[in-house]
């Protein structure tokens, strides 16, 4: 009796509550895992692409740098001549000087605009002319450009001790003096150009001084390699 009662129950109680919720609760669960492994999926490739553009434009910026690098411009110091030094009272000084430099550009495929410059003479670290201005200029790839600076000075303030150092070079038979050079310049490489950099000069002028010499101008024709920074 209780067999056939067993045999007469309804097909759909067979399977159980339990295993029911199994097979749907996979379902969200397994869309879940397909849709995160296609994001992560387009994030790497996006990040593959963006890491070869950017290692292919450091590249080309290192190949041109490499290329283009332009080498600092040169300058010589030709010829100096000193036609006034002398102190009014006991720390004015009055000043007249003329120097001539050598500018050339080493760079083959690299022009530069010197957009502009200054000089001034130095003796013992002070200043015994004002700041004369050159007027600016092109120049083209190794090309080389004479410079000739007239500087004066006019009652300016030295040292009380300017005297006394200018005795002991006149006894050493020479007078050393630096004449430095700044401004700005461009670089040109085809038809691009670049921003303004400052360039710094400095040249040593030794010229022969001594009581046996005639009154100035004190003269000297031997060139002499400028240092120079950018």
């Amino acid at each position: 009796m209780f067999l056939e009662q067993l045999v007469k129950l309804p097909v759909f109680l067979s399977f159980s509550p339990l295993q029911m919720s199994r097979v749907f609760s996979k379902s969200p669960k397994h869309c879940a895992d397909k849709q995160g492994f296609s994001i992560k999926k387009h994030h790497k490739k996006f990040f593959c692409i963006f890491s070869s553009i950017f290692t292919s434009i450091l590249s080309l910026i290192l190949l041109l740098w490499l290329i283009l690098h332009p080498s600092k411009p040169e300058f010589t110091l030709k010829e100096a001549d000193i036609y006034q030094l002398n102190l009014s009272g006991s720390h004015l000084l009055n000043s007249s000087m003329q120097f001539t430099f050598l500018s050339r550009n080493p760079n083959e495929k690299v022009g530069i605009y010197y957009d502009q410059i200054q000089i001034y003479a130095a003796y013992k670290g002070q200043q015994i002319t004002v700041d004369t201005s050159l007027p600016p200029f092109y120049q083209g790839h190794q090309d080389s450009n004479l410079l000739t600076a007239s500087l004066v000075g006019t009652g300016l303030p030295v040292a009380p001790s300017f005297g006394y150092e200018v005795g002991r070079d006149q006894t050493a038979g020479k007078f050393v003096l630096n004449v430095k050079m700044n401004g700005k310049l461009r670089w040109k490489v085809g038809t691009w150009v670049s921003g303004h950099y400052r360039f710094n000069v400095n040249c040593v002028a030794v010229l022969p001084f001594g009581p046996t010499l005639p009154t100035p101008p004190l003269t000297s024709n031997q060139g002499s390699l400028c240092s120079t920074s950018v």
